[in-house]
């Protein structure tokens, strides 16, 4: 089986040992994706954007994804990210979790994992 790592560049993939995606076996994972911005809105927008990125060069997209999983420090902020996440998967909605927990860092309101189907 051939694997393929897409870095992104991100501050904690040098520190910890990680890349932003793997494919591999027909699909593509993404790990878990913060994004700057002063709002949980503005960190989805962000975090959506850098996993497009990587789907993008793993050559599949945010249509062809089959699982996501949303983690945040406070569910209560989950609700203002529910349009921005109907536009971004729009006629391809994937299967979703949702988990209350605290992230890497407490200046980050959400993270974002995906695992999508591979060209």
């Amino acid at each position: 089986m051939t694997i393929k790592r897409i870095s992104s560049g991100g501050e904690f993939e040098a520190k910890i040992g990680y890349c932003r995606a793997v494919v591999a076996g027909g699909f593509v994972y993404v790990s878990g994706t913060v994004g700057e911005g002063e709002t949980v809105a503005d960190q989805c927008r962000a975090a959506l954007g850098t996993i497009s990125d990587a789907l993008d060069e793993a050559g599949s997209s945010l249509a062809q994804t089959v699982r996501v999983v949303y983690y945040l420090p406070d569910r209560k902020d989950f609700e203002g990210c529910w349009p921005i996440l109907a536009d971004a998967f729009g006629d391809n909605p994937p299967a979703a979790s949702m988990v209350e927990c605290r992230l890497i860092d407490d200046r980050f309101r959400i993270e974002i994992e995906v695992t999508a189907l591979a060209d």
